[in-house]
C-alpha cells in the first residue's frame, strides 16, 4: 500500500483562511498495484495531475497550509463519493441508477486511466476496495474537514482552493475559433460552491498574470466542490484546472522547460489568493 495517505505542509504562522489541496498528485504507486495492471508504469500516471502539488508549494509562505494526496488517481480518486463503486469492477456491487462517472469507469475505484484504458486485469474484491477507502480517501478528507473548520473557526470563513491540471486537448471542443483558448478553468458548480465575490478574486489573480481564465466548462467540479462548497455557511470551494501544456511534456510526464518560469508566474498568483482570506485576521485576533 502506499505509505501515507497525504502529506500536510503546514505555515510557520496561519496567516489565511484559504486552503490550498491537491487530490490527484500522489505519485507513490505499490509495486504489486503496478504489476497487477494492464498498464505499465508510465502508461498508469495519464490520470494523474503530475507536478501540481509542486506549482503550488509556495502556499504556506503566504501562511496557507498545502494538504496533498500520496496515493495516486488510479489507486483511489478523493474527488469522489465513497459511495461511487463500479459494478463493472468490483465484485459484490450491484447498480444502483445510473451515474455517468461510474460508468465510464471513472469511480472512486478507478476502472480506467485516460482515454478510457483499463488499470485492471479483471474485478477486485469488495474488501480491497474497503481498504483502499478507508486507508486512504477516509483520512484525506478528515484532514481536509479538519483544515476548513480551523479556518472557519479562527477567520470567520474557510476558502478551498482544490488544484488540478486537465490535458490540454481537454478544451478542444470548447475552445472558440473566435476567443482566446482557456488556460485555466474555474469550477464553482454554477454558483453553488461558493460566492461570486471570491470566485470573482480567484479569477482576477489568475487574470492578472496573463492567463486566460473560464469558467464551469468543461469542469464545473466535482465531488470536493459538491461536498465542501457551502458559500451560505462562509465555506466556499473552488475548483482549479491548470492546462498541462503550460508546465509539463504530456507524453513523458516530466516537467517543461517551461516548469520553473510558470511556477514562478503561480507564486504570485497565490500570494493573491491567500490574502482573500487575510482580512478577517484582525477580527479573529480579538
Amino acid at each position: 500500500m502506499p505509505e501515507t495517505a497525504f502529506d500536510l505542509i503546514e505555515p510557520e504562522q496561519t496567516r489565511s483562511a484559504v486552503v490550498f489541496a491537491s487530490p490527484h498528485s500522489g505519485c507513490d504507486y505499490p509495486d504489486w498495484f503496478v504489476r497487477r495492471s494492464v498498464l505499465d508504469r508510465h502508461a498508469i500516471r495519464s490520470s494523474e495531475d503530475a507536478f501540481v502539488d509542486r506549482l503550488f508549494g509556495a502556499a504556506p509562505d503566504f501562511g496557507a497550509p498545502l494538504l496533498r494526496a500520496c496515493a495516486p488517481r488510479a489507486f483511489v480518486d478523493l474527488n469522489r463519493s465513497p459511495d461511487e463503486l463500479d459494478p463493472a469492477l468490483i465484485h459484490g456491487v450491484r447498480r444502483q441508477g445510473h451515474n455517468p462517472r461510474v460508468a465510464s469507469g471513472l469511480g472512486v475505484i478507478p476502472r480506467v486511466v485516460s482515454n478510457g484504458r483499463a488499470i485492471h486485469r479483471g474485478k477486485i474484491s469488495m474488501d480491497e476496495a474497503r481498504a483502499r477507502i478507508d486507508h486512504y480517501w477516509r483520512p484525506y478528507h478528515a484532514a481536509l474537514q479538519t483544515l476548513l473548520d480551523r479556518a472557519h473557526d479562527r477567520f470567520g470563513q474557510a476558502v478551498l482552493i482544490d488544484c488540478h491540471s486537465m490535458p490540454h486537448e481537454a478544451m478542444d471542443g470548447v475552445a472558440r475559433s473566435t476567443s482566446p483558448r482557456p488556460e485555466i478553468v474555474l469550477g464553482d458548480r454554477f454558483g453553488a460552491a461558493a460566492d461570486s465575490d471570491i470566485v470573482d478574486r480567484v479569477e482576477a489573480a489568475f487574470a492578472a498574470a496573463g492567463l486566460t481564465v473560464s469558467r464551469n466548462a468543461p469542469f464545473a467540479g466535482a465531488y470536493i466542490a459538491q461536498a465542501y462548497g457551502r458559500p451560505s455557511r462562509r465555506q466556499h470551494a473552488i475548483q482549479v484546472e491548470i492546462d498541462r501544456a503550460l508546465y509539463m511534456d504530456e507524453k513523458r510526464i516530466a516537467p517543461s522547460e517551461n516548469f520553473d518560469a510558470f511556477r514562478a508566474v503561480l507564486h504570485g498568483i497565490i500570494a493573491e489568493l491567500a490574502a482573500i482570506g487575510y482580512e478577517d485576521l484582525p477580527l479573529a485576533a480579538e
